[in-house]
């Protein structure tokens, strides 16, 4: 039993961060060596990430009845916006009530860096108009996730009309089994995830270590805080309209769990995320491959939240008094810039600047943030895949496309093979009756 559950992909991973942290604090800056070895394992995943998620959104959409469409698109948006407004709410409530940025005082010069970017970012209409791709291989070679999917749900409705017209399936079977291939390349992929996650955070310890944190802890504090309530909330919206156990969700989502907080990416996770979905928890592979395609861009929960908190430490600690106009457009920037961001480590210092420039916020201390932000990114992340997972569930569920004896344990999921060829058959044999499709 200890055998098969040190075989376990998570524990493997979990092993391998825990010995990488402790690699690095001894081997010191020379750990940062390794860090080659962690970036060409995330490049590896990065590299599926475009084709597996256009595949996914193109072969849920074109599958599709144009009703059954409308309504899983609205439930999911409908569910995402809602968390994520609370997400922000939560933010605003636990900034005015602990104060993280308060006595924080910087006296030093502010990085040239920082004020340069800051003032080159992009205002919010054209983080809006960036949306909008005109060239979709560009936004293909540059990892642009919103564009992509705009593109993809919009040829997959296409294509949707496309066989109702012409019972030509060809490109539908294509994209479902580019799907397929792909996971599999993932899952060859993730057999040297260990490896990988032992570098990076080798490398991490070995060359920042721990004693950044510590300027930073009401703000780290906060942060988590506001991940585990709004965690602990969503689970028990989940548990009570899905009518499931609470205290199964988590070994379900320990995989995933795992990846999001060592690799700190939702982009990353999603290959782990929608496997786990699927075959653990028991959603449909239709609800699944829209829901959480659509949830790399508008599902991050934890980013809301975090960026929310950051707009409020930013003006705490350069002593700025938000009024409620500011709170309020503060918090649309939050919901916005959360369908915006790269999905990918990395992308924050951009958040953060833009946020400081566009609200009039004191950069001094964005360099802080920065400085802790491997930290506040596993928090995010960890809200983000989790947050899809569950918002996946409440969609599959109004659907009666949640399967609950896989979810109890007692049947196991369709593998993602078979599950590919059921969805043709079924979709073929039921092209004549579209419009009853469930969603």
């Amino acid at each position: 039993m200890k055998l098969s559950t040190l075989k376990h992909p998570a524990a493997l991973i979990g092993i391998a961060a825990v010995l990488g942290v402790a690699f690095g604090l001894i081997a010191g800056e020379w750990a940062a060596n390794l860090k080659v070895v962690g970036d060409a394992f995330i490049r590896l995943i990065q590299m599926a990430i475009v084709p597996l998620v256009m595949a996914s959104v193109i072969s849920a959409t074109g599958s599709m009845g144009g009703q059954g469409t409308g309504r899983l698109a609205g439930r999911t948006f409908g569910w995402m916006i809602g968390f994520s407004i609370v997400s922000a709410g939560l933010a605003v409530g636990l900034s005015l009530l602990l104060q993280p940025g308060a006595g924080v005082s910087f006296d030093g010069p502010v990085d040239p860096a920082f004020e340069e970017s800051a003032g080159e970012a992009a205002s919010w209409q054209d983080t809006v108009l960036g949306f909008f791709s005109t060239n979709i291989v560009g936004s293909m070679s540059t990892g642009a996730m919103v564009p992509i999917i705009l593109f993809a749900l919009l040829f997959g409705i296409a294509l949707n009309q496309y066989i109702a017209q012409t019972g030509n399936r060809l490109v539908l079977d294509v994209a479902e089994q580019v799907q397929q291939v792909v996971l599999l390349l993932i899952r060859l992929v993730m057999l040297v995830a260990p490896i990988g996650v032992f570098a990076l955070l080798a490398a991490l310890a070995g060359d920042v270590g721990f004693a950044v944190v510590t300027s930073g802890l009401a703000y780290l504090g906060t942060t988590l805080l506001g991940v585990v309530i709004l965690f602990v909330a969503f689970v028990a919206v989940v548990a009570v309209r899905c009518r499931v156990s609470p205290w199964k969700l988590p070994a379900k989502l320990a995989e995933q769990t795992v990846v999001a907080i060592t690799t700190t990416s939702s982009a990353v996770t999603f290959p782990t995320v929608l496997r786990n979905t699927v075959e653990k928890v028991g959603v449909s592979r239709r609800v699944a491959n829209f829901t959480l395609s659509v949830g790399l861009t508008m599902g991050s929960y934890g980013a809301v939240l975090n960026y929310t908190i950051v707009v409020f430490f930013l003006a705490q600690s350069g002593g700025v008094s938000l009024d409620p106009l500011q709170i309020v457009f503060g918090m649309g920037l939050a919901v916005l810039l959360n369908m915006g961001t790269i999905t990918v480590p990395g992308g924050f210092p951009v958040v953060a600047l833009f946020l400081a420039s566009t609200l009039g916020l004191p950069v001094e201390a964005v360099g802080l943030l920065i400085a802790v932000d491997w930290f506040t990114g596993i928090f995010r992340t960890f809200l983000n895949v989790n947050g899809d997972t569950l918002v996946a569930m409440l969609v599959a569920e109004a659907d009666d496309e949640l399967d609950h004896d896989v979810y109890d344990g007692r049947a196991d999921a369709v593998p993602a093979s078979e599950s590919a060829s059921a969805s043709a058959s079924a979709s073929a044999s039921g092209a004549s009756s579209r419009g009853t499709t469930a969603g």
